[in-house]
């Protein structure tokens, strides 16, 4: 996967992550787009440990769901590290 998809998907992930867990957390767009993308390689590193899933290989449903996963994980860590 290119480094656009990387970006397009982890801004996605990023998003969505953000809308299922809101709240106020330093930070803009960037670190959005980084959580997102972080959280592409965590979900998938995830779901093939628990064996639902693999890496990430493109832009498709099941692609974004493992992403916002793995977002929400990093997300959950970074606002306790960050609180």
């Amino acid at each position: 996967m290119g480094i656009f998809s990387w970006i397009i998907l982890g801004l996605i992930a990023g998003i969505l992550a953000k809308w299922i867990m809101p709240g106020k957390d330093p930070g803009g767009f960037i670190i959005t787009i980084l959580i997102g993308i972080a959280g592409a390689f965590v979900g998938g590193f995830l779901g093939s440990l628990v064996g639902i899933g693999g890496p990430v290989s493109g832009i498709s449903i099941g692609s974004i769901i493992t992403a916002v996963i793995g977002a929400l994980v990093l997300l959950f860590i970074y606002r306790k590290v960050k609180g």
